[in-house]
Order: C-alpha cells, then sequence, then structure tokens
C-alpha cells in the first residue's frame, strides 16, 4: 500500500527541474567571473606595455573597471601579480605642552629697557641656571593683537641656532592679572659691547678687534645665508661672556625675506639712526643685506675707538656727518643716488670741486689701522651699497690673515659684570625706530656748503647743515 505522503512522478519531476535550472545558474555564474578575470588580466598585461608617454583617453574614466577578485592561496600559482605591501607614514608630532609659568623663574635684578622689551636676570627655581627675560612690549590697546615685532623676534630666534647668536630656550607667559604677559626666556651673557666699552680705560686692542669682527661676522653670514636681516646691528644688542664668546642680541626689527632679491617695499625706518644706512636714511625701500654690512661698519669703527662712528642727532644731522666721513655722493661713486626718495631735496656741491670731497676714512684710522683693515672699512662703508662687501666675502678678507692674528678667545681679558650685579645705567645712545614712526628727513636739505673751508670749519666731528 502506498503512502499518501511519498513523491509522484510529478514531484519528481519538479525536482529534477529545479535542480537543473540550479546547476545552469551555477554553469552562466562561473563563465561570467572567468570573462571578468580574463579582462582583467588582459586590461593589466596591456598597462605594463603601456610608456609613461602615453596619454589616456579622455573617456577611460566613463566605464566603471572591473572589480577585481581577491586571490586566495588555490591562485598562488597563477601569473596574476600581486600587490606589494604598503606602510603607512608616520609623523612624529610632539605633544602639545602650554607655556610655562614666569613664576617658575626667580628675577634677581633689572638690566635694561629696550625699545620692544624690558630685560631681567633670573633663576630658573628648578635647575638654579641663570637666565636672561625679556618681558615683551604688547601694545596697550589690545584689539591691535599680538605685536608684529615680537612674533618675528621669536620666529627669527628659532630659526638662527648658531654659537655666537643668543639662544631662546623657552616663552613663558604671566599668571593672574598679568597672564597676557609674554617673557623670552634666553641664555644670560655677563656684558653688552655697548657697556664695556664705557668702563674700559682702553679701546680693544687690534687682535681682539679682529676676533670679535670675526665672530659677529660669522653670525650676520648665518643670518644672511638663511635670508634674515638683523636690521638693527649696534654694540648695546652684542652680548659677550666672560670667555671671550660674542653673541648677537635682539631680533625685534629682524624678518625674513625669503627671496633674492628682497622683496620690496620693505619698512623704511629701520635700524637705530648712529648706524644707519645712508640709502634708508634718504628714504630706501627696497634694500638688501647690504644695511647689516653698513651696520657692521660703524661697529668696527667703534671698536677701533670706543666711541660711536657717526652720531647724528637727527637724519638731517646724520646724512651730514656721513658725507663728511665717506665723501658727496656722485655719479660714479654711487649712480643711483639720484633715483632715491630723499635725493631731490639734497643740494649738493657742484662736481667739478666734488674732487676734493671723497673719504677720510684712512686720515682718520692711520694711527689704528693697516692698509688692508682701512681697505676692509672703506667698503663696509661704501655709499653705495652695491660696492660693500657680503658677509662670507668679509670673512675671507686678507686683513684678518695679517699680523697681529686675532687673539684665542680663552685669552681674552675678563671684566667685572654690571649685568649681573646691579641696575645698568641708561645709554646716551638714541633707541632703536619705533613701529609706525614716521622718518624724520624733510624739507631741503643745503649740503652744497658742508666741504666749504673743511678743515677751519670742522668743529666737534660735523658740519652745520642749512634747511632751505
Amino acid at each position: 500500500m502506498t503512502s499518501r505522503w511519498a513523491d509522484s512522478a510529478e514531484d519528481a519531476a519538479e525536482d529534477a527541474r529545479r535542480k537543473a535550472d540550479k546547476e545552469e545558474k551555477k554553469r552562466v555564474k562561473a563563465k561570467k567571473q572567468r570573462e571578468a578575470e580574463e579582462a582583467q588580466q588582459a586590461a593589466a598585461a596591456a598597462a605594463t606595455t603601456q610608456t609613461n608617454g602615453h596619454a589616456r583617453e579622455e573617456d577611460a574614466d566613463t566605464e566603471r573597471p572591473a572589480k577585481r577578485r581577491r586571490l586566495s592561496n588555490s591562485n598562488a600559482g597563477q601569473d596574476t601579480p600581486t600587490p606589494p605591501e604598503r606602510t603607512l607614514l608616520r609623523a612624529h608630532v610632539p605633544p602639545w605642552q602650554p607655556c610655562r609659568s614666569v613664576e617658575r623663574f626667580d628675577r634677581l635684578n633689572h638690566i635694561e629697557e629696550g625699545s620692544y622689551g624690558f630685560v631681567s636676570r633670573a633663576r630658573e627655581e628648578a635647575t638654579g641656571e641663570i637666565v636672561a627675560i625679556k618681558k615683551l612690549k604688547l601694545d596697550p590697546a589690545r584689539d591691535a593683537g599680538f605685536p608684529v615685532t615680537a612674533l618675528r623676534e621669536i620666529q627669527t630666534l628659532r630659526a638662527a641656532k648658531h654659537r655666537h647668536i643668543v639662544d631662546l630656550r623657552e616663552v613663558v607667559t604671566g599668571e593672574g592679572e598679568a597672564k597676557e604677559d609674554v617673557y623670552l626666556v634666553m641664555e644670560f651673557l655677563e656684558h653688552d659691547l655697548k657697556t664695556l666699552q664705557e668702563e674700559m680705560e682702553e679701546p680693544f686692542r687690534p687682535s681682539e678687534v679682529k676676533t670679535l669682527l670675526l665672530q659677529l661676522g660669522s653670525a650676520v653670514e648665518f643670518l644672511h645665508a638663511h635670508w634674515i636681516l638683523h636690521r638693527d646691528l649696534k654694540t648695546s644688542n652684542i652680548l659677550l661672556n666672560n670667555r671671550g664668546e660674542l653673541k648677537l642680541a635682539d631680533f625685534g626689527m629682524a624678518r625674513f625675506v625669503g627671496a633674492d632679491p628682497a622683496p620690496a617695499n620693505l619698512t623704511q625706518l629701520v635700524v637705530t639712526l648712529w648706524y644707519r644706512a645712508p640709502e634708508l636714511l634718504l628714504g630706501a625701500t627696497d634694500y638688501d643685506a647690504s644695511i647689516d654690512m653698513w651696520s657692521l661698519g660703524c661697529i668696527f669703527g667703534e671698536l677701533l675707538t670706543k666711541q660711536p662712528l657717526l652720531q647724528g642727532k637727527n637724519e638731517v644731522e646724520q646724512l651730514s656727518k656721513i658725507f663728511t666721513l665717506c665723501g658727496i655722493p656722485t655719479q660714479t661713486t654711487w649712480p643711483a643716488f639720484k633715483t632715491l626718495p630723499n635725493a631731490r631735496t639734497l643740494r649738493l656741491p657742484t662736481t667739478s670741486s666734488a674732487s676734493t670731497q671723497g673719504s677720510i676714512i684712512r686720515s682718520k684710522f692711520s694711527s689704528t689701522l693697516t692698509n688692508a683693515g682701512v681697505t676692509l672699512l672703506n667698503s663696509l662703508l661704501s655709499l653705495n651699497p652695491a660696492n660693500r662687501p657680503t658677509a662670507k666675502a668679509m670673512l675671507e678678507h686678507p686683513y684678518f690673515r695679517e699680523d697681529p692674528r686675532p687673539k684665542p678667545t680663552a685669552m681674552f681679558p675678563t671684566f667685572p659684570s654690571k649685568a649681573g650685579q646691579e641696575k645698568r645705567r641708561r645709554h646716551a645712545s638714541p633707541n632703536a625706530p619705533m613701529r609706525g614712526a614716521a622718518p624724520g628727513l624733510q624739507g631741503e636739505v643745503d649740503f652744497s656748503s658742508i666741504f666749504k673751508g673743511r678743515e677751519g670749519e670742522e668743529k666737534g666731528g660735523g658740519f652745520a647743515l642749512k634747511l632751505v
């Protein structure tokens, strides 16, 4: 007797049909997969034979490429190339740390006030190390934001890591009501050249002058090689320790120029007056590293005499003293002179009498400099910026290879440190120009008679000027 639940012939036929359909679907799927793999292999072979100069078809991106089948271990023996392993590059990013507080430093004594900050001597509580702390002068109007001079000083000091440039250790902030105050923590050096020369009975010896110039020139050459203009070189910004090591400081007016030639329309009112190049006094705004070399020449003369070389009371008198020492500019000595903005306001002697109005540097330093030294000073104080040497060329000058040779720093004399003991005496020299101030050269200036009766009329190191 047959069960009522037994499969009938119709059921068996239906099962056979379903099984056939399933097999057909598997066959079609396998065929499509093989075709896709063959197309993929053909495309890979074509890509390997194609040269780098062949251009892609414009409509290559219109069709979506076949999805690459992930290969299993069973496909390892096939010719399909295995993509190389890729390693993820990771950049090391130091953890962010907030600025430390200035309260971690015990301030010992005030050193001096500059144009852009107050400098004090301090001791770090944790280590006992003596450092110099500079409190930046911030704009009372907080809406003006952080001073650009402070930003440039921090930026250039962090980039200028050199043996003869002062080291910026860190930037710290105040606490409480003074939390917005910003301080620069730098290494402490016992002297600056300005104060030290005021306390010395005699000027530096020629061998010592050479050592100081070589160190200063090395720092300036490093700055210029890294596209940085200091723009305020003077003896009060040059520090010296008791081991004869010189370091350049105060980068409040420094800035990156980033190109050669330097960008046009730079700030005209830079460099302290006594060390300011003549092209700046005449309104140039497209200057370059030669303005630092002029300042270096002024420092060279000051190291020889203990006194600033050109001490003008204003910009007009400063130009007068420059022309008195270096001569009246002519078309031969300074071809671009007439193109400067303020040059048309000057009345100069006629060309016929200009031959007797050349540089008097050789006669002024005949007892303190050799011929090579006079040549170097003359080139640094050239009226034409194009004739001034670069810092690298200055370091290679024969003046430094003749006797007396530069003195080793270990043999330098030591002096009591005023910065380490008491408040430093205020200097009589002018301050660096303040940002936003206006230049002082105004109106027409008559230079036509400043060399008339030159020997008889020269008194007090300068000539009187006539404003017309």
